[in-house]
């Protein structure tokens, strides 16, 4: 039976069906909002024998129909997913996953198919609401529904859910998911947002646009749980009229209660004795306590009944090492490596590290270590996209990768996961804002970050080599930009916020809340909560702790390279910008292109022609973008040729009757074989020019048509006294001649008339 309900959300109605599309799938859900509209649909099935984990799969479905588009690639239908599709899938995960009730093991499968986009609303907010009702209907053991929304700082205002027209004035755009805890209250759950590329503008304008200070995204939060409330509240009326409720979780613990009394009773002060500061030291002294651990639970089990349970005790030692670690932060404010709650571990900055890369940086934190480098190119390298989004080139782009060798490990090489796409965008979001736009810097950007040393917060990391690497290529940014992961422990009431957080801390602890920005303001956010009743204040404190962190990452940034370079490296190419009519433009390409070929063949120079009459000029050698800048403008904007001027010009085409020279773009004109000579007849004009000789010409002559008429110039073409020009020995004149043989013939008839009349022609 089909469902719906709806609620106006923002400017538009939120609508909810079911009981339409995909009927045999456990679970499945259309939301609406405005013509943008997604399926989401939810099956699970047996758990995998031994598995110890919750395995959530989550996949969005990019349909090209749903904008009435046909697939851009070789096959003509959607191939691997886009990057849109893969980070809306990450965002429904974050949220949804924690949000499965405890020991749950079922295979379960979310799959969000994008049958409508209006190119005014985005999908993923439709999307993320429609996986939270498909797994309602399905009947999991869920603590949902899942509410998400997006807000956008037009102004001074939290705008909800705005359009991407909208978004254009925007200075922050957040997406927020939360559930309702059992106070009634929200609980957020996760947070994304970014400073779009029209912040910095906007705020330079001053016509009443607001900072995304960290005061402000705080604001925005509160606004964001107002809006997940009603979000909610009309899930739970739907799911409450299709008559579904959570089913129980039936328990599969991974240790038995026997095994942890033995674990913990031996190796609990072991433990807290093992956790030294050094990190290779601490994984040692672990190491060695896991090994004395197992032996004392063989022995106290048995070394039979131990062997049948093996497979408990690894899950067992991780609760412990759990239990330990959060207990001294708790209990003694100290942590895994000896740091206080705001401690950073020591930073390094360098910069210009790679002597052929146009820029190059290497940021450390403690044991991470990133290497990012940048390369400059023509805007025509600006990267195509092709999906349901308006936007359909990418200037700015990050790449970041993430090797086995960065955690000590073996494993796979190749294609980009799922994970290293997430933490690229995220590092790519913090510097859009600041990045110079395409007409203050005419280059298409493209920064690539290699993570060399990973003990958490690689993202972040990231952000801070990038701004270094860019820097460091002198591109213009508008302010340095720093990244800190943040982490908490909370336990009853008490919730303590840890800076720059480890990988372990980051496993073991029930936060990871990523912040960058300037010294001014936020440019990019991510949050992920593992536990519910976080506190609003305890928030806002976490971004605040989080400022004071990266104020003293950019000092280590700024004293490693205080500001951009005053030019591009010289190893980048050139590129200048000039301006010419439209109605140019033709003229300036040619016939099938053979002018800017001849351009681009004479100057080395890579030509980028806009529609609007902008042109790229870009070239590894100066001087090549100049001649052509040049060239063009001659093209473009030509002079006048005037009779009794002169000319250098060049010889372009010679025939039997003389050299065709260029005068200036789109002008050529006429040397006479008879002015070639010298004063001597020649018998061909390649005797003395030939096509691309340079030659000084003075024009003689502009006929009605436009004709030239030219005659070389110089010291080197002048005719030697009492020779003439047309070359040769000088003659009498006709008449005073004598016929030959001593006969009067009278006037020779030469050409066609003359044949004709000898064939007996009327002529």
């Amino acid at each position: 039976m089909a469902t719906s309900k709806s609620k106006q959300i923002g400017s538009k109605d939120l609508l909810l069906e079911s009981g339409t599309f995909a009927k045999l799938a456990d679970g499945a859900a259309v939301v609406r909002y405005g013509d943008t509209m997604v399926l989401a649909t939810c099956v699970s099935s047996a758990p995998r024998e031994g598995i110890d984990f919750f395995p959530l799969t989550i996949d969005v479905e990019e349909r090209m129909y749903a904008r009435g588009k046909i697939p851009g690639s070789f096959f003509r239908r959607e191939g691997r997913p886009s990057e849109t599709a893969i980070l809306t899938a990450r965002l429904i995960d974050r949220p949804l996953r924690p949000s499965f009730r405890e020991g749950y093991r079922d295979e379960v499968q979310v799959v969000v198919t994008v049958l409508s986009v209006d190119m005014e609303n985005q999908y993923d907010i439709p999307a993320m609401n429609a996986a939270s009702l498909a797994v309602g209907i399905a009947g999991l053991p869920f603590d949902g529904p899942v509410g998400s929304v997006r807000l956008g700082l037009i102004g001074s205002d939290w705008v909800v859910n705005p359009t991407f027209q909208e978004l254009e004035e925007a200075t922050f755009d957040i997406v927020v998911a939360g559930s309702k805890n059992e106070q009634g209250g929200i609980d957020i759950l996760m947070i994304e947002g970014e400073a779009p590329d029209e912040t910095w503008p906007l705020l330079a304008a001053g016509e009443g646009a607001t900072a995304p200070t960290e005061e402000v995204v705080a604001q925005g939060l509160e606004r964001a749980k107002e809006v997940i409330t009603d979000i909610i509240g009309l899930q739970e009326e739907f799911l409450a009229e299709v008559g579904v409720k959570p089913s129980d979780v039936e328990p599969h613990p991974l240790y038995q209660q026997d095994l942890w009394d033995a674990l913990e009773s031996f190796a609990k002060d072991k433990v807290l004795s093992a956790l030294v500061p050094d990190r290779k030291e601490r994984e040692a002294n672990m190491a060695a306590v896991k090994d004395e651990a197992k032996a004392h639970v063989a022995e106290t089990l048995g070394e039979d009944a131990f062997a049948a349970r093996a497979s408990e005790f690894s899950p067992a030692w991780k609760s412990l090492e759990k239990k330990v670690m959060r207990a001294r932060v708790i209990s003694d404010g100290v942590r895994l490596d000896g740091r206080g709650p705001k401690d950073i571990r020591p930073l390094a900055a360098h910069v210009g590290l790679l002597p052929r890369a146009h820029g190059s940086s290497l940021f450390e934190r403690g044991d991470t270590q990133v290497l990012n480098v940048t390369s400059l190119g023509m805007l025509r390298m600006n990267q195509m996209i092709d999906t349901l989004d308006p936007e359909d080139s990418k200037r700015y782009i990050h790449h970041y990768n993430f090797p086995p060798y960065s955690t000590g490990e073996t494993g796979r090489v190749g294609s980009p996961r799922r994970r290293e796409i997430g933490h690229g965008a995220l590092a790519e979001r913090a510097l859009i804002p600041v990045v110079p736009s395409e007409e203050e810097f005419p280059y298409t950007l493209r920064l690539v970050s290699d993570v060399l040393s990973s003990n958490g917060s690689t993202s972040m990391a990231s952000v801070c080599a990038s701004t270094l690497s860019l820097m460091d290529a002198g591109v213009p940014i508008k302010a340095p930009v720093g990244g800190i992961a943040m982490g908490m422990i909370a336990e009853g009431d008490t919730f303590v916020t840890l800076t720059d957080i480890l990988g372990a801390e980051d496993a073991l602890g029930d936060m990871d809340f990523k912040v960058a920005g300037t010294r001014e303001f936020v440019t990019a956010i991510q949050l992920d909560m593992k536990v519910s009743g976080m506190p609003a204040d305890v928030l806002a404190g976490a971004l605040q702790q989080a400022r004071e962190a990266r104020f003293t990452i950019l000092d280590v940034m700024e004293a490693a390279i205080p500001a951009p370079r005053d030019a591009v490296n010289p190893i980048a190419p050139r590129i200048i910008t000039i301006t010419i009519p439209v109605d140019k433009i033709g003229e300036v390409i040619g016939p099938k292109g053979k002018r800017i070929n001849e351009i681009i063949a004479q100057t080395g120079a890579d030509i980028d022609i806009q529609d609007d009459g902008t042109v790229f000029i870009g070239s590894h050698e100066g001087e090549g973008a100049d001649e052509a800048a040049r060239m063009i403008d001659e093209i473009a904007n030509p002079r006048p040729v005037l009779q009794g001027e002169t000319y250098d010009g060049t010889v372009v085409k010679t025939t039997t009757f003389g050299a065709f020279v260029n005068l200036v773009p789109g002008r050529d004109g006429l040397v006479h074989i008879s002015k070639l000579g010298k004063g001597k007849r020649l018998s061909s004009v390649e005797e003395a020019v030939r096509e691309g000789d340079k030659l000084t010409v003075l024009v003689e002559d502009i006929d009605a048509q436009g004709k030239i008429s030219l005659k070389p110039t110089g010291p080197d073409w002048e005719v030697p006294e009492g020779e003439g020009s047309s070359g040769g020995e000088r003659r009498e004149p006709r008449e005073s001649r004598e016929p030959r043989n001593g006969a009067d013939r009278g006037p020779r008839r030469t050409g066609r008339r003359f044949r004709d009349a000898d064939k007996g022609s009327s002529a």
